[in-house]
């Protein structure tokens, strides 16, 4: 299965970029407030606080782009900011046997997903995603998918355990 949001990444660079330019216009109005007109008092603070927080809300989300590919043998992850500049893609591959678990963590508007793999070095390694961009079906198809995976893995654990024991005994 794959799951992508890299088409709403227009979308996503054209409110970043009404963001930008509500800061900016917000810093020209309170200077313009502060030196010129005088009228507000101190509401004119305002003009800078709240574009400031939504722009800070927007980056808090996390990264926007998430592309999940589970097509052949392996897992394939994939996540990056649409400001190349701000932090560094996370691109993850590994075979779907190592998939131990997967957690969808929801704190009012920030998701992420924690995936575990098995790991010959630690015996398991937890990876992060930050899924805050998709909707509800996108997340709905993910766990659909890696609960699909995490539960194969299971059944051949288990079988593998029934035929380690028949050979014991």
């Amino acid at each position: 299965m794959r799951l992508s949001n890299r088409n709403k990444a227009s979308v996503y660079n054209f409110v970043n970029t009404l963001l930008i330019m509500a800061v900016l216009v917000g810093i020209a109005a309170f200077l313009l407030e502060e030196y010129r007109f005088n009228v507000l008092g101190l509401e004119s603070y305002l003009l800078l606080v709240i574009p400031i927080a939504l722009l800070v809300a927007f980056y808090l989300r996390g990264r926007q782009i998430f592309e999940y590919d589970s097509d052949g043998e392996a897992l394939n992850f994939k996540n990056k900011n649409i400001v190349p500049f701000l932090d560094k893609p996370l691109s993850d591959e590994f075979p779907k046997y190592k998939l131990l678990s997967y957690e969808i963590i929801d704190i009012f508007f920030i998701k992420r997903l924690y995936i575990t793999i098995s790991s010959k070095v630690s015996g398991s390694t937890m990876l992060k995603y930050e899924i805050s961009y998709l909707t509800k079906k996108e997340i709905t198809d993910l766990k659909f998918s890696l609960s699909k995976v995490v539960k194969t893995n299971n059944e051949k654990k288990e079988l593998k355990i029934k035929n380690d024991r028949r050979t014991l005994s």
